[in-house]
């Protein structure tokens, strides 16, 4: 049996990718990485790390939807913490990003994943992966799902409910 090393921050990536094909099996290996902007070697090393998790199936074409659910709302804060940095212009992320900047209005506590393509100044957190600002803005979908995994590394007691709330709604 392989060793299982942990889960690595691109994984996320690739599981919310996986979820947005809504368990399709016609897809390649190439196309989620030409999208994520990662190679092909790390989105089947990715998958295999998420079939001995458990979080896709043995031909790792289906994601088990609720053990990543679970694994998002109690561990994700645990695994990849994040600490806010200093203030620089980025694209916006957790509750300042969509969909939770149209309900939680916290004008003195902006977030952003630096960028240059960014509208906003706000307090620089590390994306999950390094390619996030490359191809987020190309996908409302995926931009939303990796805003609201910041909430869980990031928010308040308020806003990682709602963000439990959209990711049940997006994710099932």
């Amino acid at each position: 049996m392989k060793k299982h090393n942990g889960m690595r921050p691109q994984d996320v990536i690739i599981l919310l990718k996986l979820s947005t094909l809504k368990n399709t099996t016609n897809w390649h290996f190439y196309d989620i990485a030409n999208h994520l902007k990662m190679s092909t070697a790390e989105i089947s090393e990715s998958l295999e790390r998420s079939k001995l998790a458990k979080l896709v199936s043995e031909n790792k074409r289906e994601l088990y939807t609720e053990s990543f659910l679970e694994f998002l709302i109690y561990g994700v804060k645990y695994v990849f913490p994040v600490i806010p940095g200093r203030i620089v212009k980025g694209i916006p992320t957790a509750h300042s990003a969509p969909p939770l900047n149209k309900i939680i209005q916290i004008n003195n506590e902006l977030f952003v994943w630096k960028s240059s393509n960014g509208t906003i100044k706000g307090q620089e957190i590390q994306p999950l992966y390094k390619t996030i600002p490359e191809f987020i803005l190309d996908n409302q979908e995926m931009y939303e799902l990796i805003a609201l995994v910041d909430v869980l590394r990031i928010g308040k007691m308020r806003e990682v409910q709602l963000a439990i709330e959209f990711l049940n709604q997006k994710l099932k």
